[in-house]
């Protein structure tokens, strides 16, 4: 039993009997606890307002307003929770446009209990819990869309030539290991330079970061990054 707080949850899907599966999931683990229920999007947006979990578990089709709507939302009324998408299909439009609207990872509704439970718990600790292939379609689309009009402000002026190194690999969608092992730190150096990273470009974790640098366009072949030793 950790001294650590709990990580305070709520669920939102429509389906009553799929809120009642995750709950008891999520209560047979010390560390998670379930501070609400929500059957819509505007209900989840609501109810996260009031209650301030730390994070969502948010399914992307629900009446009156859906996952992408009330993700949007909450990024807005709740900014300090992390939202965790909940889809049927890995490469669903739905999820991709919940990630652009603020969601920190999506989640198969059919993933294991440990599936379940280490994704809040990255989500949590502002890691992105996406597997390499879905982080490479990210990254693919993300590259094929056009440059944001108007220009967007850059805000990573602030950025040691250090931290912008590391600020570009997170973009290229590196691991903390990776960037490591391209950068010469140690594990504990790089993860010092990413939370330095994500408050000085006002992003919420790791994959705002990716989608930000993106959109940034800063990751052109006139930045390259040296392939992975």
């Amino acid at each position: 039993m950790t001294d650590a707080a709990p990580i305070r949850i709520l669920i939102a899907d429509d389906q009553a009997l799929i809120r009642v599966g995750f709950r008891l999931v999520l209560e047979a683990e010390n560390d998670l606890v379930v501070v609400g229920e929500a059957g819509d999007g505007q209900e989840a947006a609501d109810l996260a307002a009031r209650l301030r979990p730390d994070v969502v578990l948010m399914d992307v089709r629900m009446p009156v307003l859906d996952g992408i709507a009330a993700t949007a939302l909450l990024a807005r009324v709740a900014p300090e929770t992390r939202v965790l998408v909940l889809t049927t299909f890995d490469l669903d439009e739905y999820a991709f446009g919940a990630l652009e609207a603020g969601a920190s990872g999506f989640l198969l509704k059919d993933a294991q209990r440990a599936e379940l439970t280490s994704a809040i718990r990255a989500v949590r600790r502002g890691d992105t819990p996406l597997s390499p292939r879905i982080t490479r379609v990210l990254l693919d689309r993300l590259a094929a869309q056009p440059p944001a009009q108007p220009a967007l402000p850059d805000p990573t002026g602030e950025l040691t030539e250090r931290e912008r190194e590391v600020f570009l690999a997170m973009g290229r969608g590196y691991t903390n290991t990776e960037i490591s092992q391209q950068l010469f730190l140690s594990e504990s150096t790089v993860k010092t330079h990413v939370g330095r990273v994500l408050a000085k470009v006002g992003a919420r974790d790791r994959i705002h970061a990716v989608i930000l640098a993106h959109r940034l366009r800063l990751l052109g072949d006139d930045e390259p990054l040296p392939p992975l030793r």
